[in-house]
């Protein structure tokens, strides 16, 4: 790699250790790779949102190892909720406005915004210069909710958003009632998004701005043998989910299955706030286990031997990284058919679709009682994850779409840097 690497800065609300979700560990994962082929990466994230939602009191999580290029810029103010509740309502960074624009006039050649809702809101689209770009990893864009589950019961099909707010418990954000995120969405190049089925919820709820699909991925460096593989001790096959432990993710649908004549144990690794109200729906099951939080490292090997990944989630997901996870081990998955699942199945061919309890048990029966049906998804599954969900497929059309934006946009400086080879197209 040529000294004229580009130079990215990464936006976000959370990043590890700061962080809940998937966004934060995507912007990770892609400031990791973009550095592995020699560009520098800077991140900006915010300290005071994960201080704030977090449980409290515990302090500082455990600081994450960078690797070389990737530098990152805490943002941490003595207002800390404030700061945050500020940009909630007012859709622009009140508290750490300054700071940003600072970082962001450093000559980035890409600025990538990612889950804005307190960095910054949709005012920091407007700040720095170069090729802008923002991923959609949930839907705030549309939904001050972030997950378009209405009331806090149901899935949303139609706007009810003041009742909603209530419902979540949230206090309405003042600015979705301008058109601030109309007039600062114009400084976005493009807008991006992880699965097909995110960019036409957006489009469905009022989004104009046209969405590309740039797909998720699992590192190159993730992908070999799994170096702590081990065999499990267990008495019968399993399913396995693997997922925070809240009523949208759907597990309440599935534990009642695996009573003491079902054909296979299920394996839950995860925690939350609906994990006690599982627990009591499970009783004394002997064939459902809670393994609690697991670490990464560890799961590699359940998700190898388990049967399959059940991922029944009941809310709208963008692309949940499970569905990698265990295409990666040879796993196929049993999801609910409802957001993104049936496109990565039809791509696929990696596992089973259900919406009723009797599709879901007849899944279960299926891929437990025939294992070459089993090991004939797996494959698929594997396969597929190789050829579209891998960093080397993600990143060349990351880059090819830059290349594009720069080439329209008549930026000299970056197209120079693509031809002298610097980015790994």
């Amino acid at each position: 790699m040529t000294a004229k690497a580009l130079r990215f800065a990464m936006v976000t609300t959370f990043y590890p250790p700061y962080n809940f979700g998937g966004d934060g560990q995507f912007v990770r994962r892609l400031a990791h790779a973009l550095a592995g082929r020699g560009h520098e990466v800077d991140i900006i994230h915010d300290v005071d949102a994960y201080t704030m939602l977090s449980d409290g009191g515990a302090g500082d999580p455990a600081p994450e190892p960078e690797p070389p290029g990737v530098r990152v810029h805490p943002l941490k103010s003595s207002l800390g909720a404030l700061s945050c509740l500020a940009t909630s309502q007012l859709g622009r960074p009140l508290v750490h406005g300054r700071e940003i624009k600072r970082i962001l006039a450093q000559g980035f050649d890409v600025i990538h915004f990612h889950n804005i809702s307190l960095v910054g809101g949709p005012k920091i689209l407007s700040y720095g210069a170069g090729v802008k770009l923002y991923t959609t990893h949930e839907h705030w864009l549309v939904c001050p909710s972030h997950i378009l589950w209405r009331h806090n019961r149901e899935i949303c099909d139609g706007r009810e958003c003041l009742r909603c707010v209530v419902n979540h418990r949230r206090i309405p954000q003042a600015w979705r009632g301008t058109s601030l995120l109309e007039r600062e969405s114009r400084h976005v190049d493009a807008f991006l998004t992880l699965s097909q089925f995110c960019a036409d919820k957006h489009s469905e709820f009022g989004f104009e701005r046209p969405m590309t699909v740039i797909p998720s991925f699992l590192p190159d460096a993730e992908c070999g043998p799994d170096p702590l593989e081990s065999a499990q001790e267990q008495t019968k096959p399993y399913f396995l989910f693997v997922g925070r432990l809240e009523i949208i993710k759907g597990l309440q649908d599935v534990i009642p299955l695996f009573g003491d004549d079902a054909p296979a144990e299920l394996w839950i690794a995860g925690s939350g706030a609906y994990e006690q109200t599982l627990r009591k729906l499970a009783g004394a099951s002997r064939n459902v286990r809670f393994l609690g939080q697991t670490a990464p490292e560890k799961l590699r090997s359940l998700y190898k031997n388990a049967i399959a990944a059940i991922t029944p989630s009941k809310c709208f997901e963008v692309f949940p990284m499970v569905v990698l996870e265990a295409f990666r081990e040879g796993t196929p998955i049993i999801a609910r058919r409802l957001g993104p699942y049936p496109e990565i199945i039809e791509e696929s061919g990696g596992g089973m679709l259900f919406e009723t309890r009797e599709e879901l048990q007849g899944a279960i029966a299926a891929l437990a009682g025939d294992g070459a049906l089993r090991n004939k998804m797996g494959a698929a599954g594997a396969r597929a994850m190789k050829a579209k969900w891998s960093e080397t497929a993600a990143l060349e059309r990351y880059f090819g779409l830059i290349h594009d934006i720069a080439e329209t946009g008549g930026m000299t400086r970056i197209l120079d840097k693509f031809q002298a080879g610097a980015p790994a197209r």
